[in-house]
């Protein structure tokens, strides 16, 4: 007879022989490790499951894991992580991940329980695709952090997670979204008819140029509350209309967004895991990239200038260059063949609506001019929170700490939250990626009152501020490179 038949015929008896991990303490109340000793040392631990309402049932064998040897695995060809005291090998899968295999590899050989929570919405169904990755678990003396984390901050966190849960502040208002999404077709449908009615002279151009771009930049602001599932309650509706916000209104691929998207937020301001600060060599950013590449001598531009080229380059390219040709490229290598066909959708509604005034040639002059002049808007808002913060390379601190020292805030106005988008409130967006912007001002006090608990600087600061921080940061990372390369 095969082990695992004698394991099941004898069920209740192995299952009162090797009572399950959670279940056995010592006398002092901390639990000990049940079952064999293997060949490498390790515990196995046999978990018991339910069965019919019939009592416990053997199930499958798991493995103890200390962090040092789960922190051995942390390469892109061998990938584990922790999720709730549980270990998962997402090696394999990682490519099937639909955020993307690098936002698994940035926290490979790390706990990613806050993480986790954070990113994903409904987290029973997204549990259905760890069952087969899972491993084993930490063992019985093993932290449920790794150890230069503060388990009081973590444990205070997460317990703030599920006041604001039991709030409801993770349910939308639909009519929120709805509101600005028919503002945005408004704004479209107007610019046909000023156009239609009064003809395509200049100064009708310039008319639907600034309708238009009113439009793109806060459709820009609709796909990222899409994006990350703040809409709807099933995924798949949210899917669905990031596909019609993101590729048939502002014509890029919704996909290369999240899978770029999602890394910036699981590691913020993070060499080299955060792609929103891999701007070399054009720029350098931080404290650390600067004095690399002085001591190095690498000086492919005036770096000294650099803040000028924010003004020049950055602000009026971004969108139209940088991430037109970006979300182009990533869509074809990768074969987004959903994608493409949406944002064709966007050039064809373009041509069909503009194209009698304009020609095909004057329609896409205008599809560019409009994301030139939305260019600036969009640079000023994802900017002005993260460039002027402290940037790093892995320090793999708790989650709280990481967002906080990587974000800050702008202050609350009624202007200031629609020019924004509400990530005025970059903070709490960042804590809880899922939740609906319309509830960012509620638990803000409660975020800050945390923060202020443990010694972390909460910032909020004026919005024209915010913008000037953006250009003394880029002059400051300028002056630690010329000491770097002149010394």
């Amino acid at each position: 007879m095969k082990l695992e038949e004698k394991l099941e015929h004898n069920e209740s008896l192995v299952g009162k022989s090797r009572p399950c991990l959670h279940d056995t303490h010592q006398a002092n109340g901390k639990p000990i490790a049940n079952g064999n000793p293997t060949a490498n040392g390790k515990v196995e631990v046999y978990e018991k499951q339910e069965a019919n309402g019939k009592g416990n049932r053997l199930g499958k064998c798991l493995n103890l894991y200390t962090w040092q040897e789960i922190q051995r695995h942390s390469q892109e060809a061998d990938q584990w992580l922790v999720i709730d005291r549980k270990v998962y090998n997402v090696t394999d899968w990682a490519g099937k991940h639909p955020g993307g295999h690098r936002v698994l590899n940035h926290y490979a050989g790390q706990d990613a329980t806050d993480a986790f929570r954070a990113m994903h919405m409904d987290l029973s169904m997204v549990k259905l695709y760890l069952k087969p990755l899972l491993i084993g678990e930490l063992s019985p003396e093993e932290p449920s952090q790794e150890k230069n984390k503060n388990p009081q901050l973590v444990e205070d966190f997460r317990e703030l997670r599920k006041t604001l849960e039991a709030m409801n502040m993770f349910s939308a208002n639909l009519w929120f979204f709805f509101l600005h999404l028919a503002q945005i077709l408004i704004l479209e449908v107007s610019a046909w008819l000023i156009l239609h009615h009064f003809g395509s002279g200049w100064l009708v151009t310039i008319l639907i140029s600034f309708l238009l771009t009113v439009s793109q930049a806060q459709c820009s602001f609709l796909q990222h509350d899409i994006g990350h599932h703040s809409m709807f309650k099933k995924s798949k509706w949210n899917h669905l209309m990031h596909k019609f916000v993101m590729c048939h209104l502002k014509g890029l691929s919704a996909d290369w967004w999240n899978y770029r998207h999602f890394q910036h937020h699981v590691k913020p301001n993070i060499y080299p895991k955060d792609p929103d600060i891999d701007v070399g060599p054009l720029f350098l950013v931080g404290d650390t990239q600067p004095i690399k590449y002085g001591k190095k001598k690498i000086k492919y531009i005036d770096y000294e200038k650099q803040h000028l080229y924010f003004y020049t380059v950055a602000l009026p390219l971004l969108m139209p260059v940088y991430f037109n040709l970006q979300s182009m490229q990533v869509m074809y290598l990768r074969k987004y063949w959903t994608d493409i066909a949406w944002v064709s959708s966007f050039y064809i509604r373009y041509f069909i609506t503009f194209g009698p005034f304009y020609g095909i040639f004057g329609t896409m002059l205008l599809i560019y001019l409009v994301k030139f002049i939305e260019s600036p808007w969009i640079a000023y808002v994802t900017q002005m929170s993260h460039i002027p913060m402290k940037m790093s390379s892995e320090e793999n601190h708790d989650w709280l700490s990481t967002q906080i020292v990587a974000t800050c805030n702008i202050e609350q106005s009624f202007f200031n939250d629609w020019f924004t988008g509400h990530l005025n409130f970059q903070i709490e967006h960042h804590l809880f990626p899922t939740m609906p912007r319309h509830n960012y001002h509620k638990v803000a006090p409660l975020v800050k009152s945390l923060c202020a608990k443990h010694g972390l600087q909460y910032i909020n600061k004026p919005i024209l501020k915010a913008f000037g921080d953006i250009v003394r940061s880029l002059k400051k990372s300028a002056s630690l490179w010329m000491n770097a390369y002149y010394e």
